[in-house]
């Protein structure tokens, strides 16, 4: 292949101001398809989950069956994401993508229907919740990767970091539109506008192109881990679910993003249920109150994502520094004497919370070779569906056990604590490896003679 062909030479064609710019990776026409079809896609499922919560409640009267249905859509990620990564990486990942939008759709269209007649009962709404999650497993990765391969390497950072300003844009517009949607025409128009826009991504993702050359998507481009042999292509073994786990285990980096993410989401992060509690106990808010630091956390992720979409490596270092950024400013978010003081808070904790996401993903998507990637995002899908699923109760307990604000405050310290004992302990590690002794280049015919008269 030439030098002029190869993905990490591209982006020095350019200007350096153009390879620094966050939205570089739109200059690659099959990107800027898929994130017009993105936001499509993210309108209509935040317009479906703005009204799907109440539509459970009014089925059911129960908030116990609402926890319920959210609990059964996330647990296929829990059970089936590691064979769901595996089914990536053996099958063409841009059929993979466009059939599970395609699945995605005529599910939330039957619900549509459903709803319209008035058909939906809690057994078949707990049914269609876990067929959802269930085809989640495989489009999710598939989705994510597919978007990587549209742009080159360098770019996948800007790739990632314009993917979450479109989900925030399509979460506020998807909203907007849920409300003007519902009061015209009901609540299955919500559904029904999530079902099509799944249809519209499953329509463009025949004609989106590659912006790197067929090898450089399809063979290996990361290096062995250590101590481990390269695993074959995904055909046969090579392809196991148990397979992925395996080399998830073996690369350091990505057990110390797991060990990360899972200590965040234990005693931090969860923002949509501490802050709320601080705003509308401690800090004698209300629901208007806690509008305005929604939108101040909607904001910092948006000028978190323009920032992280400007990173061109990031590693696992950047992700722990922004951790425990994240967790001081908790610690001072717990400390608040006054809503004002929480909202300039929540800006910055917002945009470390965004930058860190965008730097995780990357690591996430780049750091193994690439026919291992779909198992690696199927089994980082399994662990963070133990830490979503865990994180909310043990939180909960624990603000009623020490109050909201002692919550905050000793989360933020725990996450600290941890991610600086992580670093100490790894560097105390490294320094008491001991290099072999190796002999000078000049000696190699001595000692080339020693070994054959040996």
């Amino acid at each position: 292949m030439s030098a002029s062909l190869s993905p990490s030479a591209l982006p020095a064609a350019v200007p350096a101001a153009a390879s620094r710019s966050p939205w570089r990776s739109l200059r690659h026409r099959g990107m800027r398809w898929w994130a017009v079809a993105n936001f499509v896609s993210n309108a209509g499922t935040w317009m479906q989950l703005t009204v799907q919560n109440l539509l459970v409640l009014q089925i059911t009267g129960s908030a116990a069956a609402t926890g319920l249905s959210v609990s059964i859509q996330a647990a296929p990620g829990l059970l089936f994401g590691l064979m769901g990564g595996a089914a990536v990486d053996r099958w063409p990942r841009k059929l993979t993508a466009a059939v599970g939008q395609a699945l995605l759709g005529v599910v939330a269209l039957v619900t549509a229907v459903l709803v319209a007649l008035g058909r939906l009962d809690l057994p078949v709404l707990l049914v269609l919740a876990a067929v959802t999650g269930l085809i989640a497993t495989v489009d999710g990765p598939a989705c994510a990767l597919l978007g990587n391969d549209l742009v080159p390497s360098d770019d996948v950072p800007s790739a990632i970091g314009v993917g979450s300003l479109v989900h925030s844009a399509g979460r506020l517009v998807g909203a907007a539109l849920a409300g003007v949607a519902v009061g015209l025409l009901g609540t299955s128009a919500a559904y029904a506008a999530n079902g099509l826009s799944f249809l519209f991504v499953a329509c463009v993702i025949p004609f989106l192109r590659s912006a790197r050359p067929a090898a450089a998507v399809a063979a290996p481009d990361a290096p062995v881990p250590a101590g481990g042999a390269r695993s074959g292509p995904a055909d046969g073994a090579g392809s196991s679910a148990r397979e992925g786990l395996a080399f998830f285990m073996r690369r350091p980096r990505l057990v110390a993003l797991a060990a990360l993410n899972g200590i965040s989401a234990l005693f931090g992060r969860n923002y949509s249920l501490t802050l709320v509690v601080l705003v509308t106990g401690p800090l004698a808010g209300d629901a208007a109150s806690f509008s305005k630091v929604s939108t101040v956390l909607a904001a910092g992720g948006i000028i978190g994502a323009v920032l992280g979409a400007r990173l061109h490596r990031p590693g696992v270092r950047l992700v722990g520094v922004l951790t425990v950024a994240g967790a001081l400013l908790q610690v001072l978010a717990g400390l608040s004497p006054s809503l004002a003081v929480l909202l300039v808070l929540v800006l910055p904790m917002a945009v470390a919370e965004s930058v860190g996401d965008t730097a995780q993903s990357t690591v996430l998507q780049t750091d193994p070779p690439a026919h291992m990637r779909g198992r690696v995002l199927g089994a980082w899908s399994s662990i963070r569906t133990v830490w979503g699923l865990a994180a909310p109760p043990l939180l909960g307990l624990l603000m009623e056990l020490a109050g909201v604000r002692a919550a905050l405050v000793a989360g933020g310290l725990v996450v600290t604590a941890a991610v600086v004992s992580g670093y100490l302990l790894r560097g105390r590690a490294g320094a008491g490896r001991v290099e072999p002794v190796r002999a000078p280049e000049a000696l190699a015919p001595v000692r080339a003679g020693l070994e054959t008269a040996a």
